[in-house]
């Protein structure tokens, strides 16, 4: 499947885009080469979103998918929710010394479907991406079942907590797995993490001109947001808004910013602050500016939810990296056997 690249910068493969959302990944592995040639998303405003910008509209719900049915791929990439796993009901059948396996640790949970996924189509790489907490979920023992899993699938699987910060002007704290199948790379492909690009990413380069006012909080609500602070604040939390500086970057965009956008606001001269536009939001992501094609509502919620597509850029770069080596060593008759 996997054929020679065309320049030094990309190489030609095949990707499956799995818990899509608006299609960061996607966005990231098109600029390197791939060509989508599955999709999946359940949520109706994000598949209208991911039409208008790549032209296919993502099958619904993973779950009533059958693996067989996926077109083969080099590269599968998820953003898949977090989601506790039967912890109890795996170490019940460890103490009866029953064996467990993925598909009984797993099992209810969207991750079990990325697993079969992976059992049945065998993609050489896997790139998926949660938030930070996912590995100390309860107490580490979701990170732990994921890992044990992907291991057990036998695929070698590096991770790292990324800063989307050195990206984008947005602290962003998100952890990205790596998986390399065994049976082609061998035992210890030479994959690392991206090094964080130099140079300061400032907020101000991504505000809009001439906002609509409509984005202007109203006194109700500003004053609310000032009064919650300082209520929390006299019982020693940090819970309250956050102005963003245009000099630095800004807190987080959460899916929840469509509520009040109090985690990220912009002090305006006489005025009361503002949140941001979709547009900000979009820019805020690191996306290429195309059409909002939904309510700022979903907007909101989509941006929120959003892999940071430079951030997926990066590592997919050094993914390739590994592609190119393996490459090599076919070519040199190094090979090791794939897979059946």
């Amino acid at each position: 499947m996997l054929k020679e690249p065309a320049s030094p910068d990309a190489l030609p493969f095949n990707f499956i885009d799995l818990f899509a959302g608006i299609g960061g990944f996607r966005a990231a592995l098109e600029k390197l080469g791939g060509r989508c040639v599955f999709s999946s998303e359940w949520d109706r405003y994000s598949q209208k979103t991911y039409k208008a910008w790549y032209g296919d509209t993502p099958e619904g719900d993973i779950r009533k998918i059958k693996p067989a049915d996926i077109p083969d791929h080099d590269v599968l990439a998820a953003g898949f929710p977090c989601q506790p796993f039967s912890i109890a009901g795996v170490s019940k059948k460890k103490s009866l010394g029953q064996a467990h396996g993925f598909k009984c640790a797993t099992q209810g949970t969207l991750f079990f479907n990325v697993a079969s996924i992976m059992e049945i189509k065998r993609p050489p790489v896997v790139l998926l991406e949660n938030v930070k907490n996912l590995q100390s979920h309860e107490k580490g023992r979701t990170w732990r079942t994921i890992k044990d899993t992907l291991q057990e699938l036998s695929y070698a699987v590096f991770d790292k907590v990324i800063d989307a910060a050195a990206w984008v002007p947005q602290h962003r704290e998100r952890v990205y797995i790596a998986c390399f199948d065994k049976f082609v790379f061998g035992e210890n492909p030479p994959f690392s993490f991206p090094e964080s690009p130099s140079g300061t990413r400032k907020f101000k380069d991504i505000m809009e001109k001439n906002p609509d006012p409509k984005y202007t909080l109203s006194s109700h609500l500003w004053n609310y947001l000032q009064e919650y602070a300082r209520h929390h604040k006299a019982k020693g939390n940090g819970f309250g808004f956050g102005l963003a500086d245009p000099n630095g970057v800004s807190r987080t965009l959460s899916a929840r910013y469509y509520k009040d956008g109090s985690e990220i606001l912009i002090t305006q001269h006489g005025k009361n602050p503002r949140r941001l536009t979709p547009v900000e939001c979009q820019r805020l992501m690191g996306f290429d500016e195309k059409p909002i094609v939904v309510s700022d509502t979903q907007a909101y919620r989509q941006f929120g939810n959003a892999v940071v597509p430079k951030v997926a850029y990066a590592v997919g770069k050094q993914l390739l990296d590994v592609l190119r080596w393996q490459l090599t060593r076919k070519a040199n008759g190094c090979l090791v056997k794939t897979a059946v």
